[in-house]
This record gives C-alpha cells, sequence and structure tokens, in this order.
C-alpha cells in the first residue's frame, strides 16, 4: 500500500461527515446511495490520484454521520428512515412538550456513548459469532418468530374502566389486536416487496427502495395527521438540558449497543428490528399513549391512556421516550461499527456500505494498521457528528416554533408525498397512501405502533422459511 497521508485521512473523514449531514437530514438520502455512487467513481478518483483507502474513509465516516443525523428529521418533520422508524413516536411526542432540543442532544449521546460501549462488545461477539455464526444463519427463522412471539405477548393487559373482571378478556384482546396489526403490516410488506420492480423513480438516486414509502406512510405521515387531528401544538419554552436520570441513560446507551452489535452480525435483520428488541426493556408504553389535548376526556369504557391522564403516567412517559430515543440511536450507530467487524471476522456484508468498502479494497487487503485507521476515523466522525447534531437540534427547535404546527404538518405531509413520488414513482405512491391509515391503527387499537414492524418481519421471516423446509 502507498504512504499514508495523515492530511488525506483528516479530509477523507470531514468529506464523509459532511455527506452523512446531508443523507442524515435529508429523508429518502441513505448512505447507501453516497456509498454506490463513490464505488461508481471510485475509478476515475484513482486515476487522479485517490487511493482505494481514503474512498472507503470516507464511506464509512459517511455511514457513521449518518447514524447520528438521522434523527434529527424523526423527532422535528415525523420522516423517518429505515432505521429510526420507531423514533418518530417518542421524538414527535417530546417535540410537542418542548423537549425536541433535548431529544437530540439524548440521541447525540446515545450514539456516542455506543461507539465506546461497542468497544466492549467487540472481543466477545467477535469470538462468539465467529464459532457459531453457521448454527445461527441455520436458526434465523427460530430466532425471528421468537422475537415476534415475546413482542407481541409483551403487549400489556388492558384495564377497563368501570367494567371490573373483565381483565382477562382485555389481556388477550389487546394481544390479538397486537397479532392483527402484525399481521396486516406483514401482509403489506410482503405485497409491497414482491413488486419492488414495479416502482419507477422520476429522480433516480441511487437504487429504488420500498421501505421510503412503507415506513414513511406508517410511522411518519399517520403520526403527523393524528398530530392535526389532536390539535397539537409546539409550546413555546425550549428544554435543551439533560432531564434524565444518569440511570436510564447509562441503561440507553449500554442496551441500545448490544442490541445494534448483536442483530449486525444477523443476516437479514435490520438496525430497526433491533430498536424493536429494544423497546421491551423500556419501562413505559409511551407507544401506546396517544398524544392527546391536555383539556380532552377519556370516553368512558376505554382503556385510560391520555398523555395527560395523570402526572405520575406523564413523566414515565416522557421518561421512556427519552430513554428509547437514547437507545435507538445507539442501535444504529453500534449498528454501523459492527458491520464493518462482521465483516472482518466473518466475511459479510450487512450493509450498502460494506459491500462497497468489500468491492473497493477487498477483505483480504484489510490489514492490522488499516483496521486500525478504521476505527481512528469511526472515533473522529463521531466526535464531529456529536456537536453538529447538538447544534442542529438546538437551532431547529428555535426555528419549529416561530412556524404554525398545523401549516408545518400539512407541509411535511406534502413533502413526504412529493419525495416518495419522485424517488419511487406512482406505484411508491400508492404503496404510501395504503399505508398511512393501516399506520393510524395502532392508535385507535390502543396498542404499541411497534407491532407495525410487521411490514419488514414478516417478509424477512418468509424469506428464511423458503430456505429452512
Amino acid at each position: 500500500m502507498e504512504e499514508i497521508s495523515l492530511f488525506l485521512i483528516f479530509l477523507s473523514v470531514l468529506a464523509g461527515y459532511l455527506l452523512g449531514i446531508v443523507s442524515g437530514l435529508l429523508p429518502g438520502v441513505h448512505t447507501n446511495n453516497f456509498a454506490l455512487a463513490l464505488v461508481a467513481f471510485s475509478p476515475f478518483l484513482a486515476e487522479k490520484g485517490v487511493a482505494p483507502f481514503y474512498i472507503a474513509l470516507i464511506i464509512l465516516s459517511n455511514a457513521v454521520s449518518h447514524t447520528f443525523h438521522d434523527i434529527i428529521p424523526s423527532v422535528f418533520l415525523g420522516a423517518p428512515d429505515g432505521d429510526t422508524a420507531l423514533a418518530v413516536l417518542p421524538g414527535h411526542r417530546l417535540l410537542l412538550e418542548g423537549a425536541g432540543a433535548e431529544a437530540i442532544r439524548l440521541s447525540a449521546l446515545g450514539s456516542a456513548g455506543s461507539v465506546f460501549t461497542s468497544m466492549l462488545f467487540l472481543l466477545p461477539f467477535s469470538l462468539f459469532f465467529g464459532a457459531f455464526y453457521p448454527y445461527i444463519q441455520d436458526s434465523m427463522v427460530w430466532i425471528l418468530l421468537t422475537i415476534v412471539f415475546i413482542t407481541i405477548a409483551s403487549e400489556k393487559n388492558g384495564e377497563v374502566e368501570g367494567k371490573k373482571g373483565l381483565g382477562l378478556l382485555a389481556k388477550y384482546k389487546y394481544k390479538a389486536m397486537a397479532l392483527l396489526l402484525f399481521l396486516i403490516t406483514g401482509i403489506l410488506g410482503l405485497f409491497a416487496f414482491s413488486r419492488e420492480d414495479l416502482l419507477t423513480p422520476i429522480i433516480n438516486f441511487g437504487e429504488a427502495s420500498m421501505l421510503l414509502p412503507l415506513l414513511s406512510g406508517l410511522f411518519g405521515a399517520s403520526q403527523l395527521i393524528i398530530s392535526l387531528f389532536t390539535g397539537s401544538e409546539i409550546p413555546e419554552k425550549s428544554i435543551s438540558k439533560f432531564e434524565l436520570s444518569r440511570k436510564r441513560i447509562l441503561r440507553g446507551v449500554f442496551t441500545g449497543s448490544a442490541a445494534g452489535s448483536l442483530v449486525a452480525w444477523l443476516p437479514g435483520v435490520s438496525s430497526s428490528i433491533a430498536a424493536l428488541l429494544v423497546g421491551l426493556f423500556v419501562r413505559s408504553d409511551f407507544d401506546r399513549r396517544p398524544i392527546k389535548k391536555e383539556d380532552s376526556e377519556p370516553v368512558p369504557g376505554e382503556r385510560k391512556s391520555s398523555l395527560f391522564s395523570d402526572s405520575r403516567a406523564d413523566h414515565q412517559t416522557l421518561e421512556s421516550s427519552k430513554e428509547f430515543i437514547v437507545s435507538i440511536s445507539g442501535v444504529n450507530t453500534s449498528n454501523a461499527i459492527f458491520g464493518l467487524v462482521a465483516l472482518l471476522i466473518i466475511g459479510k456484508t450487512r450493509s450498502g456500505a460494506m459491500v462497497a468498502i468489500n468491492d473497493i479494497l477487498g477483505i483480504e487487503s484489510l490489514g492490522f494498521q488499516i483496521i486500525l485507521l478504521f476505527f481512528a476515523a469511526i472515533l473522529l466522525s463521531a466526535l464531529f457528528s456529536y456537536f453538529s447534531t447538538v447544534w442542529i437540534g438546538n437551532n431547529a427547535h428555535h426555528m419549529l416554533r416561530k412556524i404554525d404546527y398545523t401549516k408545518l404538518c400539512t407541509g411535511v405531509l406534502i413533502g413526504l408525498a412529493v419525495m416518495v413520488y419522485l424517488f419511487t414513482g406512482l406505484f411508491g405512491l400508492f404503496i404510501f397512501i395504503i399505508s398511512t391509515p393501516i399506520g393510524m391503527l395502532p392508535s385507535f387499537m390502543n396498542i404499541r405502533k411497534s407491532h407495525a414492524m410487521g411490514v419488514i418481519l414478516l417478509p424477512v421471516i418468509s424469506y428464511f422459511l423458503q430456505y429452512s423446509f
């Protein structure tokens, strides 16, 4: 390999970090888009004296920076990507409580903490998966089915006010509705992914993904419409300092890092599924409690669900929302890091960024020196990203406070529809329109919205079933 220039390393990390801001802040633009573009331009760049190693550094830094900044549109605009879909509801709740800036700071802390915490899992996970990966791969169907069972079984018992003795009935009622939502979204996912070839983007920017219309409808547009119906507004107050206990922050960082580090090894399992697992450790059902106006009254005979129904429930919900934001950010960053580790240990790629790095360098060229430089680039990109994420979060909250919330939601809804049409075409827009009312069902069913992740889980289970029997 040619002599390594520290200056070029710094420039490569800086370039990847800046690309990560762009891909993180713009819904519909992913790190894979930039990774594939850089692979395509790598021969041209090589002719200009840019070695493949520096291109790989740009791709890796972009992937890390993206995991810091992609939470911002989820919180402030309700516009998710594949890795932050489950963050839309808790993030949106915190925005409407005047804690949007705090949510971004907590997210940045979760991502930064996961960079260091993931190092604790580096050796044990590498040894474990290096030895048992073939057996785990053969058991993926059962692993995923277990995740689904635990998620549905954890739907908490419903209590119907004024109707004592119906606890057992309510218990199975809400679990049955959770299963129904999982199946509805799962069938939607099977239908959509089997017809991904029908996507005809108006603007070609990398490969069109069915996840964009599905998740934008299920988790983005659906939540925005509910906010419009409830007359929500962004409050004048702006909380930016941490109001979450150190214990919850540390637990959020640890669980998120562990989950993200685990799923990075598993074929067909994305960080969104890891986020689903993390939700099982959060001690409150923030995604079951709909956002309601403060003066609204519960409907007689319904399970108590208003965020404002009592101050203790309010506090627990907000605390859990914040902890989940920390965790899901840790999931995404640790998943990006361990995607590199999985490539090194088992020779498997788990993301578009790792596919690009493997294509440019080849796993056989990843010596000890290169690996150390890669991890140094991760740390440097994470450092830059932490401060820029916090800065953007603070300023975005102040800007959005001055905008009429109804107009903002309406504008974002129109923007999501236009973005889906531009990047996926008419069929993508059709899927987006279908997904939106389905995404509103959890609020009417009074169950956790995380069950809507069946849209990804059922197709993945179906894929592995084809190779198991």
